[in-house]
């Protein structure tokens, strides 16, 4: 049987239902390092799957979308944060939104020692949430979807939202990194744990945050 071609694969999926199918933990495509982006797909045909992207993530909703989550195996992903959220959570979680953003080949660098622990989901994980701690600050390197070099830093949730996107391209989910205590249904989540920092879910579930003090307004 003839393999699939990239161009192949990605023509299927947009040529298919919308918003895309959202791929779940157990497909290897989310588990396998994605292929760096060198112009296979063509301008094109990258601005239809960006399009593409952004109503999928948009209509899930979320705040990041990565190529592996639709079944394309490109580094390759989208972000975007309205921050419609409590003044309380907003200040605790130093989330501001986020406009609309195009990674391609994105890599990062922590910046500092300062780290946040919170609850995290994934669209590629329905149903479930986990404390993850991540750098409060970090470098990020890449292209934007028309080949402008990116070289920028990323603090707060935004810096929490391209970790978690490029960590998918690198075959990682956020389960891989979360305090296992700390898994929660996420109606748990919602009833139980919505304060603005998960210091109550980690007294009554049993769990340490691995915070470290903020040194830089993180």
């Amino acid at each position: 049987m003839q393999a699939i071609t990239l161009t192949e694969l990605v023509d299927g999926v947009l040529d298919g239902p919308r918003p895309l199918p959202i791929v779940s933990a157990g497909d290897p495509v989310l588990r396998t390092p994605a292929l760096s982006y060198e112009g296979q797909l063509g301008d094109e045909r990258l601005h239809r799957l960006v399009r593409a992207m952004r109503e999928t993530m948009r209509a899930a909703p979320g705040v990041g979308l990565a190529a592996p989550q639709v079944g394309i195996p490109l580094r390759l992903a989208v972000i975007q944060d309205p921050a419609e959220v409590p003044e309380a959570v907003r200040e605790a979680r130093c989330r501001v939104p986020q406009p609309f953003r195009v990674l391609v080949n994105p890599s990062y660098e922590p910046v500092g020692e300062a780290r946040a622990a919170f609850f995290e989901g994934c669209l590629s994980v329905p149903g479930w949430q986990a404390v993850v701690a991540r750098h409060g600050r970090v470098r990020l390197r890449g292209q934007d979807e028309a080949g402008h070099e990116i070289d920028e830093e990323f603090s707060g949730w935004a810096a929490r939202i391209v970790q978690h996107e490029t960590d998918h391209l690198d075959g990682r989910l956020y389960v891989d990194i979360a305090e296992t205590r700390s898994l929660s249904a996420t109606h748990h989540v919602i009833e139980r744990w919505s304060q603005p920092t998960p210091d109550l879910a980690a007294r009554e579930l049993g769990f340490t945050l691995a915070n470290r003090p903020p040194a830089d307004g993180v």
